[in-house]
């Protein structure tokens, strides 16, 4: 009996001791795995401060630089002191001299650096006076024009338009580039023909493709012209100008007045041409009235001279058998 007590201790102390043995390598696993992924964790951290930090650093760089041509590659400047924008303005002031306030909207155009592209004059009378004038203007001095025009007297109207361009401005380069490489292509391929079919053909490809690059720009010009000088029309009028812009009315006497008006201009129209008439009317109608009053006048002598003809004879009856 002691023999096997003694035994069945020892088995228990050696299950004691393998299962210690395991428990203790479990946590050294766990402890070490913790440390592996908080040195992980740490450096993942380290790594995603220091890319933003570098892209920051780069941007920074690049926007210092003004960045044309960075990491967009060909992408439009969205900036709206880089966008290109055409401004157009439509004023009416009323003022007390309508040539002196003209003669002041040209001095201040020419101020701004712009200059006057039309000018017209409608004048009965100077209270009735209207002048239109057409200024072309740095876009940059647009505001600053029209604020000073409408202090010349009291302002009437205003309409100020915008128009966003830079995506077409920027479609008009890249087309042009690509026009003008397909040019050059073609200069490339003409300078090597061998054969008059060759060069004729390949000279009107030139032709064409030249035709088209000369298009382009002269496009991009005109946007250019645009968009570098705005334009204002301005309408000046006198203190008893009217208002071209009055409201349609409708009514009987409306209705009654343009009726008025409509016979008025009818009978007008009927009397200058019965004025244009009349001459032609007095040179012949009077001699041929004349000639008709003789010829009835003569039928009449003539009926009343004719001789009476005789009854013609009763003839006689016969007497019976």
């Amino acid at each position: 009996m002691t023999t096997m007590g003694a035994g069945m201790d020892g088995q228990v102390g050696r299950r004691r001791g393998a299962l210690l043995a395991a428990t203790t390598l479990a946590a050294a696993l766990a402890l070490t795995g913790c440390g592996a992924g908080d040195s992980g964790s740490k450096d993942a951290a380290g790594s995603a401060a220091e890319a933003p930090a570098a892209n920051g650093g780069e941007a920074g760089r690049d926007a210092a630089a003004g960045a044309p041509e960075g990491a967009g590659a060909g992408a439009p400047d969205l900036r709206v002191d880089q966008r290109a924008i055409i401004y157009t303005g439509t004023m009416r002031v009323q003022v007390d001299d309508v040539d002196s306030a003209a003669r002041e909207t040209t001095a201040v155009a020419t101020r701004a650096g712009g200059f006057v592209g039309g000018d017209e004059r409608r004048s009965a009378d100077d209270d009735d006076a209207v002048a239109e004038l057409e200024l072309r203007v740095p876009a940059a001095k647009f505001t600053d024009v029209v604020e000073e025009i409408a202090k010349l007297g009291r302002q009437q109207s205003r309409e100020i338009n915008t128009q966003d361009v830079t995506e077409e401005t920027v479609d008009l380069d890249a087309r042009i580039t690509s026009q003008r490489a397909r040019v050059e292509s073609a200069r490339r391929l003409l300078a090597r023909a061998s054969s008059i079919t060759d060069l004729v053909s390949l000279e009107n490809e030139l032709g064409r493709r030249e035709a088209d690059l000369a298009s382009l720009e002269a496009k991009k010009r005109r946007l250019a012209d645009l968009t570098a000088l705005s334009t204002i029309t301005v309408s000046l009028a006198g203190p008893a100008a009217k208002d071209t812009e009055e409201g349609a009315e409708t009514g009987f006497l409306v209705g009654l007045r343009g009726g008025w008006k409509a016979f008025v201009v009818s009978m007008t129209v009927l009397l200058t041409v019965l004025g244009a008439l009349l001459p032609w009317l007095v040179a012949f109608g009077v001699p041929l009235a004349v000639l008709l009053v003789v010829l009835r006048r003569r039928r009449r002598t003539r009926a009343l001279v004719a001789p009476v003809s005789a009854p013609p004879p009763v003839p006689s009856a016969r007497s019976a058998p």
